[in-house]
């Protein structure tokens, strides 16, 4: 990574949704399948299928979402790679009572809060530590947006 990093461009962007869009999908299918002995990680990030009822919809959406244990709890950040834009699913979860998550054959059902300044301040370095990239996605998005870091308490 360049010290100088700059914010997508739209096209990169679209082209980055969808391609986020058309590997989750596939990677759900095959996690599930396998109950996550396959396609569990992203670029040695470890992942837990997401699961909420669509806001709007009401259908049951799926995501593949890189995860940190901080206790009994689900740490997840709503990067999205570091584009302009918050991923839709994370409107949904903000709407949603509850979520499950899976991780492995594990499925459990949690309620969702976001962290406070001083749980940030803690879980950042953890989660650049599991995975490096979000540093950079940290620095594509300042000034356009703040990635929000999600903490899934169990129910």
């Amino acid at each position: 990574m360049t010290d100088s990093v700059e914010p997508y461009t739209p096209k990169q962007e679209k082209i980055g949704s969808w391609i986020i869009n058309k590997v989750g999908r596939w990677q759900t299918t095959v996690y599930e399948l396998t109950g996550g002995r396959l396609w569990n990680t992203f670029l040695g990030g470890p992942v837990a299928i997401l699961t909420t009822v669509g806001r709007k919809t009401g259908a049951v959406r799926k995501v593949p979402l890189l995860f940190l244990r901080h206790g009994d709890n689900i740490v997840m950040t709503a990067s999205k790679g570091g584009m302009s834009k918050l991923p839709i699913w994370y409107h949904n979860v903000v709407a949603a009572n509850t979520v499950d998550i899976q991780v492995g054959t594990d499925k459990k059902t949690y309620r969702m809060r976001e962290a406070n300044i001083e749980e940030e301040a803690t879980l950042w370095p953890l989660l650049e530590a599991m995975y490096p990239d979000y540093k950079e996605y940290r620095a594509r998005t300042e000034g356009v947006r703040t990635i929000p870091v999600l903490i899934f308490e169990p129910v």
